[in-house]
Formats: C-alpha cells, sequence, structure tokens
C-alpha cells in the first residue's frame, strides 16, 4: 500500500471519503522541518548541496486549499523566494534557479522540454509524470491570473536581474523621517505606511525596455569596474565625446567610457529607470536641482504638502521618502494628504470599457466646476476613504449652498438698489451697530473664518463644508430672515444703511473666505461687490485678496450663545406647532420656557421680540422649574449588565424609581449611587415625560431647552390668523405673477358670502395693506382701466376669498377730454402718454399741484 503525507484538514483533496484510507500517524508539520526529499524532477539536483529538496516550514501555508505541502519555486513566487533567501536555499543576486527564459520558454536545464513555451507542456508535463508513477491525480482548478492589459495573454511572474536601492540599511530612518511628518488622515502613517517602511525591502529600480530614463551605470564585461555617472559634464570628460544634448537611449547607448583598470571600454547597462525612481525624483528635478537653483531648493524643501491616492502609500510617497532620507536625511514634505478612491457608484472600479460612471466634463457642464470640487471635497475621499461616485451628491451641493447663497445674495443686492442706486457700505456703521443680530451675524462671520483657518491648518478639509453649510443657514435661515423689514426701511434709512453695510461685510468675507474652495462662484460674487469696495483697498480678484483673519472686534461667544439659545426655543416652538398641526399663521397666546439657567432665561428675554414673531406668539413667560415636564431614568441595559452581574436586577429597579430632584442632581455631578454601585452617565439614559394638559398644551425640549406651548384660542386670536393667511394669499400671487417689490400693483379682493369674515376684512383692510405694502380694495372698485396681472381663489376655514391683483394706472374722463381737445388723434397720443409716465412720479405731481403740465405736438395742457 501507499503513504502519503499531507494535512490532516486536506485529505478530502486526495480521497472521496474518510473510508478510502487508514491514518497511520498525525503529528506536526514541524516536525518534518530539514527532511530531504527525492524532487519530482532531477533537472537541477546540482542545487541539493546548497540545500535545496528539503523540507521547510512558514506561516503562509493553510488547510482551506491544496494538500498542505506547497513546493517552492524561488524564480516565481514571492513567498518562495522569502522562504528560500531566509532559509539558505538561495543568496540575494544572481544564480536563483530558474527554468524558463525571457520568452516564456523552458531553457536547456529542462532537456525534456526545452525551447517550449510553458503553457503548452501541462499535458506533456502529467504525461511525464504518469509514465513514471508519480502522478497521484490531476484536474483543473480555477483561480485569478493576471493578464496582459494590452495583448490580454497570460503573464509569468518571474524573478528577473535588476538594479535595487539598499532600502533594507535605512529602515530605521525611514520610520525616524515619517514621524516628522503630519498625515490626513493620520491612521495613514501610524498603520499603513508605518507597517510598510517598517518593513521596508531593497528597491528595484530598473526595468528591460527601450523607453525612458537609462540608468547612468557604465560596466566593464566582467561586471567587475562600475562607473556611475552623475551629469552630462562628467559624461563627455569620461568618454571624450562632446555636444551631448539628448539623455534618452538612442542617443546614449553608443557612448564607451575608457577603463581605468585596462578591461577595455564601459559600456552602459541596458536597463532603464522604474518610472517610479523618476516620481521620487520630482523634488530635484522639477527645478534642475542641484545644477541649477540651489537657493531656491533650499527655501521649498521640504515641501509644505503633497497629495495623492491612498493606493502611493508604496508608490509616490514611498520613493519620495527614500531618496530624500538618501540624500539629504529628512523628510521630503511636512504634511501628506492622502486621497482615497472614486469608484462607480455601484462600488466597482470606474472603466472606460464599461462606462459606468458619468462623463467628467458634461457633470462640470451641467453642475459647474465648484459643485464638483466641494462634493468631492466633502467625500469620504479627503478622509482617505473610497467614494462611491454619485451625480445627486453634486446637485444636493447646488440645493444646499450654492442656491441659498445666490438667494441670500440676491436678496442684499436688491435692497442695497432699491434703498439708493449708488449704495456705499459704511464701515463705521458696521463697527458701531448695537443691533443684537448684527453683532452675532459678523461674530459667526469671524467664527467660520477661525474654523476654516484651524481645519486648513491642519489640512482637514472635509471638516470646512459642514460649518459653512451651518453659515448660510444661519445666514439666510435666520439673519435674513429676522431682519427682512429692517432692510426695507422698517426703522429709518439709518438702520437700513447699518443692516446693509453689516451684510456687504459678511458676503464680501464670505467669498474670500470661500475661494479657495469655489473659486468661480467666490470671483462671480466678489465682482459683484467690487464697485463697493473702496479704491485702496480693491482687487481685480478675489484671488488676489489676502485670505481673511477672524476680526477681534466681532468676535463674541456670548451673544453667539445668546442667538443659539433663542435659535434652540424657536426651533422647539416650530416643533410643538408641527406636532398639534398649528401652523404659524395661527397666533397662539403663550410660550413657557422652562430652565435652571438665569443666563438662559435672559438671553430668551433679550431677543423675545424675534421669538414672539417667528412662532406667531403674544407672551413668553420663564420659569426655572416645572412639574409638567419631569425626567425619568432607564439603565443602558448592556453596559450595566455586564458591569453589576447579578446585582443588575435590583439597581435597575432602583435607577426607575429615581425621582426627578435626584436625576437633576445626576446630571449635575454626572453620577449617582444606587444600591451601593456608583453609576456614571454613560450607563444611564434620561428621558422626559411631558406632565401638562395634553389638550392646551404641547411640550417641547432638546439638551438645553425646554418650551410648553399653550395652545387656548380665543376670537381674537383666530381673527389676527386670518389675516395673516390673508396676507400670504397676496404675497404668493404677487410671486406667482412674478412681479418686483418696486411695481406700481394692487390688489382687489371679494368674499361672496356676507358675514364676520367679510367684516373682518374690511375693519382691517388698513392693516393688511400696510403688511404687503399694496392697496387692498373692495373688487366692487376695481377700474375698468386696470390692467390684470393675476388671480387666485383660496379658502380660509370654509371662508371663500377671490384675489385679483391689478397695475396701477390713470383712468380717464374721455368726454371731458373731447371737448377740450378737438382733435382726437391728440387725446389718443395724451393717453398714451400719460400711461407710460412714472406712476408714481405722475401721482406726486398731481397730489401736490392738482394737475400735471406736458407738451405734445406744440399743445400744452395744464390742468390735466
Amino acid at each position: 500500500k501507499a503513504k502519503y503525507i499531507l494535512c490532516q484538514e486536506r485529505t478530502v483533496e486526495l480521497f472521496s471519503d474518510n473510508t478510502a484510507f487508514e491514518v497511520l500517524a498525525t503529528f506536526k508539520g514541524s516536525e518534518l522541518e530539514g527532511k530531504k526529499y527525492v524532487p519530482i524532477f532531477d533537472y537541477f539536483k546540482e542545487e541539493e548541496s546548497n540545500g535545496a529538496f528539503r523540507v521547510l516550514v512558514d506561516k503562509y501555508v493553510t488547510d482551506s486549499s491544496g494538500t498542505g505541502i506547497v513546493h517552492q519555486a524561488p524564480a516565481f513566487g514571492e513567498d518562495d523566494y522569502r522562504v528560500c533567501l531566509k532559509n539558505g536555499i538561495i543568496s540575494k543576486g544572481e544564480g536563483i534557479p530558474c527554468p524558463v527564459d525571457e520568452s516564456g520558454r523552458f531553457t536547456a536545464k529542462v532537456h525534456d522540454f526545452v525551447g517550449r513555451y510553458v503553457k503548452e507542456c501541462d499535458n506533456d508535463i502529467c504525461a511525464n509524470l504518469k509514465g513514471r508513477k508519480r502522478l497521484f491525480k490531476k484536474g483543473n482548478i480555477k483561480h485569478n491570473y493576471p493578464f496582459c492589459w494590452r495583448s490580454q495573454t497570460p503573464l509569468i511572474y518571474k524573478a528577473v536581474p535588476s538594479w535595487f536601492v539598499a532600502v533594507e540599511k535605512i529602515r530605521d530612518e525611514l520610520v525616524e523621517n515619517v514621524k516628522q511628518t503630519r498625515w490626513v488622515p493620520d491612521h495613514i502613517r501610524e498603520k499603513k505606511f508605518h507597517n510598510w517602511i517598517s518593513e521596508a525591502r531593497d528597491w528595484t529600480i530598473s526595468r528591460s525596455r527601450f523607453w525612458g530614463t537609462p540608468i547612468p551605470i557604465w560596466l566593464s564585461e566582467d561586471k567587475e569596474e562600475m562607473v556611475v555617472i552623475g551629469s552630462i559634464e562628467e559624461l563627455e570628460k569620461r568618454s571624450g565625446v562632446t555636444g551631448i544634448k539628448d539623455l534618452h537611449r538612442e542617443s546614449i547607448d553608443h557612448i564607451t567610457i575608457p577603463s581605468q583598470q585596462g578591461k577595455g571600454v564601459l559600456r552602459r547597462v541596458e536597463d532603464v529607470f522604474d518610472c517610479w525612481f523618476e516620481s521620487g525624483s520630482m523634488p530635484y528635478a522639477q527645478i534642475h536641482y542641484p545644477f541649477e537653483n540651489v537657493e531656491t531648493f533650499n527655501k521649498t524643501f521640504p515641501a509644505d504638502f503633497i497629495a495623492e491616492g491612498i493606493d502611493q502609500t508604496r508608490g509616490w510617497f514611498y520613493t519620495l521618502l527614500v531618496l530624500s532620507t538618501i540624500l539629504h536625511k529628512k523628510p521630503p514634505f511636512k504634511n501628506v494628504v492622502v486621497n482615497g478612491l472614486v469608484l462607480a457608484e455601484d462600488g466597482r472600479k470606474m472603466s472606460k470599457k464599461e462606462k459606468n460612471y458619468p462623463d467628467p466634463n458634461l457633470v462640470v457642464e451641467k453642475y459647474g466646476a465648484d459643485a464638483l470640487r466641494l462634493y468631492l471635497i466633502d467625500s469620504p475621499v479627503v478622509r482617505g476613504e473610497n467614494l462611491r461616485f454619485a451625480e445627486a451628491g453634486v446637485l444636493q451641493i447646488i440645493n444646499l449652498v450654492f442656491r441659498p447663497w445666490y438667494h441670500s445674495f440676491r436678496f442684499f443686492a436688491n435692497a442695497a438698489t432699491k434703498f439708493s442706486k449708488q449704495f456705499k457700505p459704511d464701515q463705521s456703521l458696521t463697527l458701531s451697530s448695537q443691533n443684537l443680530m448684527d453683532k452675532w451675524i459678523l461674530a459667526a462671520t469671524s467664527q467660520l473664518i477661525q474654523s476654516v483657518r484651524k481645519e486648513m491648518e491642519a489640512y482637514e478639509l472635509s471638516a470646512v463644508l459642514p460649518k459653512l453649510v451651518t453659515f448660510i443657514e444661519q445666514l439666510t435661515n435666520w439673519y435674513l430672515k429676522l431682519n427682512r423689514t429692517r432692510m426695507k426701511g422698517a426703522n429709518g434709512p439709518e438702520d437700513t444703511k447699518t443692516c446693509l453695510s453689516v451684510m456687504f461685510e459678511v458676503f464680501s468675507t464670505l467669498s474670500r473666505t470661500m475661494a479657495p474652495f469655489t473659486p468661480f462662484l467666490a470671483e462671480f460674487f466678489y465682482q459683484k461687490l467690487r464697485p463697493l469696495i473702496p479704491e485702496n483697498e480693491r482687487e481685480d480678484s478675489v484671488h488676489y485678496c489676502e485670505f481673511p483673519h477672524p476680526r477681534a472686534e466681532f468676535l463674541n461667544p456670548r451673544i453667539v450663545e445668546a442667538v443659539s439659545n433663542m435659535q434652540s426655543v424657536i426651533s422647539l416652538g416650530r416643533t410643538a406647532r408641527e406636532r398639534r398641526n398649528k401652523g404659524v399663521s395661527f397666533p397662539l397666546k403663550k410660550i413657557t420656557s422652562i430652565n435652571t439657567s438665569p443666563q438662559f432665561q435672559a438671553d430668551i428675554e433679550q431677543l423675545k421680540d424675534y421669538i414672539m414673531d417667528e412662532l406667531n406668539i403674544k407672551e413668553i413667560a420663564y420659569v426655572s422649574d416645572s412639574k409638567s415636564v419631569i425626567n425619568i431614568a432607564k439603565p443602558d441595559n448592556k453596559k450595566l449588565g455586564v458591569k453589576l452581574g447579578k446585582d443588575f436586577g435590583k439597581v435597575s429597579a432602583a435607577i426607575k424609581q429615581l425621582s426627578d430632584q435626584q436625576i437633576r442632581q445626576f446630571q449635575s455631578t454626572g453620577s449617582v449611587v444606587v444600591e451601593g454601585h456608583t453609576i456614571s452617565s454613560d450607563e444611564l439614559l434620561i428621558l422626559r415625560e411631558f406632565k401638562g394638559d395634553a389638550k392646551l398644551e404641547e411640550a417641547a425640549w432638546n439638551s438645553s431647552a425646554i418650551i410648553v406651548l399653550d395652545l387656548t384660542e380665543d376670537q381674537k386670536l383666530i381673527d389676527e390668523g386670518y389675516i395673516r393667511r390673508v396676507v400670504n394669499f397676496i404675497q404668493r400671487l404677487r410671486k406667482k405673477s412674478g412681479i418686483q417689490p418696486s411695481d406700481p400693483v394692487e390688489v382687489f379682493y371679494h368674499v361672496p358670502s356676507e358675514g364676520s369674515f367679510k367684516t373682518l376684512l374690511q375693519n382691517e383692510a388698513k392693516n393688511i395693506s400696510a403688511r404687503v405694502n399694496l392697496p387692498f380694495t373692495p373688487i366692487n372698485l376695481l377700474p375698468s382701466t386696470s390692467v390684470v396681472l393675476g388671480t387666485t381663489d383660496g379658502e380660509i376655514d370654509a371662508h371663500k376669498l377671490h384675489l385679483t391683483l391689478t397695475v396701477i394706472g390713470f383712468g380717464f374722463d374721455t368726454e371731458l377730454l373731447s371737448k377740450t381737445y378737438p382733435d382726437k388723434q391728440f387725446v389718443e397720443d395724451l393717453q398714451t402718454l400719460v400711461r407710460t409716465r412714472d406712476y408714481h412720479n405722475t401721482l406726486k405731481e398731481l397730489t401736490s399741484k392738482g394737475f400735471f403740465e406736458c407738451k405734445l405736438n406744440d399743445v400744452q395742457s395744464k390742468e390735466l
């Protein structure tokens, strides 16, 4: 019977079932180490004297495939080479046993198959083994295999003679130099790159091809004498050849150098440099150092930062470091931004062949380069992670950042133009403004600059966009919204100019802050603002401006905190309204702020006008404590279960019985003792529960604030709600009709049925007119000469309402005109003239004089 040695877990590889063999002995593989064996082929029999054909052991062999026994071919496998080198079977340098030539054919050493392509010999090799009774089993194994990307033919992984840089000698220096650099993200340096260089092996820098930079080494025929050339001047001097201009192979391979040892002539080696050697030489080659620009190099080396993909940890980052360490004993860069890889949306590698990604040119054309740039800056790519590119993400940047930014700027521009066509911002008004919201937005702007500078100095690009989105949201949804009436002149021209000057400061600073991230959009805004900038401070482009610094006079953490508290109350009030389906158009009686912090309550009192206006409420009440909202404690079962063991049950029950006061004390100190065990803040979950009148009140809370909304209604509040909704109807009609705020229009209303709603509109007509800044008139007074711009029909709590929007114009008493001016054509021309004149100027003249003068066809009218 035949005897076999194989891995215990791999008997299935040779036998179909366990009854087909008998186990004679079981032992560890290490017990076979050093034992000799008879090779299957004797082509390299002479290598036995070097220690070949004996059993070696290594951890890379597994029990998941094969037989647990692997043949070592040092010329064809990385692990094979490492194991044989480690065990002294081979040594570094030439002379590694290899049966295959450069054409992939067997050499004369393999006399049975000499000259044949290795891939064509599989069946003949199996037949040879079978004939010598050395074949146990024949089959096919399907696995991944490398192919040439050009010809799609199979490749052979084969060791070839190469030139190396002795990296193993400088491993410790490489590790020390890396410690002097900062990487973003840092874990790439600490793990991936550190692990690579701490085990770095000698670096092969030669390639056997024609195209490339020739390696400047000249050798004697016996390879004993070697000259490494360092410059054209040295090559000309040693070879005697002058006028060398081109350093490519076809121009220098024929050049020989006389031997200094009487060995004839030295010829250049045929190899060219690996392109990664050239990439690693970038800091020097780009300025022709050391032959020129020595002073420039000394000032700019090491580089402040470099950026490349995560795949360059074994590429460019590595080659830069190796050459710099050898040449200058220091790292070639101070900071590294490591980018992840951009994949297709389905997670696969982007492929031109499969076309599984959108055309970048079309993406830029559709969304703009800035949107694409900001999308990538905010993606996992800048954190060294992979990104599944999605076109929808680019669109989201436009919706989150660009549209709000643009619309807020347009609102400012329109307000400034309406205020004065020659509006000029006044820096003194900006600095002296006592308006809390002005101070807040200026403080927020300086905080944004502070944050962006901090993140940029740390090369944390991904942290910039969230701060920008937050700022734009604060600008558009809070500052502009809460100051619209100021910009429209509600508090007088001086306050309007102050508000506009503040806005100019904000937009000017924002365009300069965002210039590195959105260069085109920032330039667009800057050019719009440029005429308003004093000439001595004006630059031709935003990219010529200095990046802004936070202004100490604007920084005000206290005001930022106060407005944040106000925003919390407003947001909670909106949440409470939404839960009870009470739109903000319905005025409510009261909101109560429950907070133990006197400062918080003082902030709310200081900013209560904004809160009352935004939430449409009449009163704010303040209490430091309330039994209507209580705290409830629940244990974190997972954490406490592990910590407490058998005591968990009684401690858990006791935690649920903690009083509101005990929980408040726990929130203050961060710990509480329950049944003899100290419970920390991360082991308890604190919930809140509303105990008030759920029919007439609605509570909402977050980590910093608690509010209770009073839902009690009366007729006065209901009427106010009706008026507000009518105003909203009018504003929507204006927007739908596409008119500008300065257009001379008026609105006419009609309520079909008699009743309280119609009476309310009649009584509140002046109030509604003031709110919309338009005449609000019953439709029965609609002049026949009016031009209708739009109409709408709506319903407010079953009360039907019709609105008509018209252009304000002048009517004419045609009968009187005909008597005064018999010329019919003159009368028609006169009406046309009046209708085309500016309505407001004409009305002003009529109001002050009772008539206006005009001259038409040499006929003058003084009492039109």
